[in-house]
């Protein structure tokens, strides 16, 4: 089943390049139904683990929120097709796109995962492009060195793990994450450091992580919205995963502080880099790729803080892909209605598009943390954390931040959604159509309601991803 659940998205990948045209959006709706029916299918049933693949509570948590996103997006996507142009490309990349991320969840041996990460690179970077301007051109450019440099630092932590392993007492012959955790008493303790450092610096500039996220703001600006819902709500997650798997190990080894000091330092300094930088922007599609830096920071924050902060970052995770997809998302709808996304041409949002403007005000409370949302609870437990564990500073610096990007969004969002749109420039033929409107609609309903009530299993899932990784 689990090899099913990654294949079946490459198998229609490769339908979508052959097949006419007219079949492409079908397709591409098939490929997201079979995988969310796939996903459900893990709720109701536990799949015995192969080798190299499990579907483990991190696992589980991350693919649950994927099918999700991916399935609005795919809905979305249906109302922006241009019947003039051929998709078959952006069809097949977003369904390779699917496998690959789904193939990072489930992934139990560090050489699999590392292929799967690279492999969401190389099926995003068309996306990326997909506009076919000199600006998706360079952004996409960037996007692709950048994160190749990434990768290439955590093939090399994936190396310096195997050294430790190799070196272990007694050695391990393996890479695969189980035999890992269960030897890793054994391990190298400086060659183990050394691999997670480089595997740090290597996945998190996939990540978004400071000060390694710069391609992250042109690549958001440059691709669709829906690309861009999926980029930040699931991709910079998936990435996430490649740091979360050695770092159970290293914890498992009893090198816990070391790798949870460095979380915390990043994710403090993405924060504050957020901060700074999200007032300066004049296009809303990057103040939110600057806001996926900050919320990238949040979630290593709470990881690095360990404990039931770690509870609270995998809650957290999930309430942000799902708030971040509902603003690119409404985000797309406004800029399609101005023919702009900028901030000085974008107003009055919320006269114009009765769905999508709300949407897009009430999505960035969401992400701020606002209650009832389900943002609130989850940053709530990160902090709680932080003082419970007696990291005062540390706490307090993490609410200073969280509020400084608040105020820093505040002005333009306000502004973009509640001034008046007259004068300002009405591309014909766009509004709030039902395919367009309701998926960003219904993420941010799912936010409100994992705030107003959380259902039991969802809260044994965050418990069991954060004990997975020692938390």
């Amino acid at each position: 089943m689990l090899l099913l659940l990654t294949a079946v998205p490459f198998l229609l990948a490769t339908v979508a390049l052959v097949v006419p045209a007219r079949l492409h959006r079908p397709v591409l709706l098939g490929g997201a139904l079979l995988h969310a029916g796939g996903v459900t299918m893990l709720w109701v049933t536990e799949p015995a683990p192969s080798a190299f693949l499990a579907a483990d509570p991190l696992a589980k948590l991350f693919l649950t929120t994927l099918t999700v996103l991916f399935l609005a997006c795919v809905v979305q996507a249906q109302a922006a097709a241009r019947p003039a142009r051929d998709d078959r490309v952006f069809v097949a990349c977003l369904l390779a796109l699917l496998g690959s991320m789904t193939l990072v969840a489930l992934s139990q041996h560090l050489g699999l995962l590392w292929v799967a990460v690279e492999a969401t690179t190389l099926t995003s970077a068309p996306l990326v492009y997909s506009d076919r301007d000199a600006h998706a051109l360079e952004a996409a450019w960037k996007y692709l060195l950048l994160c190749s440099v990434g990768i290439a630092l955590a093939l090399l932590g994936t190396f310096l793990v195997a050294l430790a392993a190799a070196g272990g007492a007694p050695p391990v012959h393996s890479l695969l994450i189980p035999e890992l955790r269960a030897g890793a008493a054994g391990l190298s303790p400086a060659w183990l450091q050394a691999g997670f450092i480089f595997i740090l610096v290597g996945y998190g500039t996939k990540m978004g992580l400071a000060p390694l996220h710069s391609w992250l703001p042109d690549a958001h600006a440059s691709a669709p919205s829906q690309v861009s819902a999926l980029l930040s709500g699931s991709l910079t997650t998936c990435a996430f995963i490649g740091i979360l798997r050695p770092l159970g190990i290293l914890r498992a080894a009893g090198q816990g502080a070391f790798a949870l000091g460095a979380l915390v330092g990043l994710g403090l300094l993405s924060m504050a880099l957020a901060a700074l930088l999200v007032a300066a922007q004049r296009d809303f599609k990057r103040m939110l790729a600057y806001s996926t830096v900050e919320q990238m920071g949040i979630l290593a924050f709470g990881v690095g803080l360990g404990g039931a902060a770690t509870v609270g970052a995998m809650f957290h995770a999930m309430n942000h892909g799902l708030a971040k997809s509902a603003l690119f998302l409404s985000g797309g709808n406004i800029q399609h209605s101005f023919g702009s996304k900028r901030l000085d041409v974008v107003r009055g949002a919320a006269r114009r598009l009765p769905i999508s403007g709300p949407v897009f005000l009430l999505g960035f409370l969401a992400l701020a943390g606002s209650p009832p949302f389900g943002s609130f609870f989850s940053q709530f437990a990160i902090v709680n954390g932080a003082f419970a564990s007696g990291r005062f500073l540390a706490g307090s610096l993490f609410l200073a931040l969280l509020a400084l990007v608040f105020i820093a969004m505040t002005a333009s969002v306000s502004r973009a959604v509640l001034g008046d749109p007259s004068g300002a420039a009405e591309v014909e033929g766009t509004g709030d159509g039902l395919l367009a409107a309701a998926p960003p609609l219904l993420l941010l309903v799912a936010v409100l309601a994992l705030g107003l009530f959380t259902p039991a299993p969802l809260r044994r899932l965050f418990a069991a991803a954060a004990a997975g990784i020692g938390g």
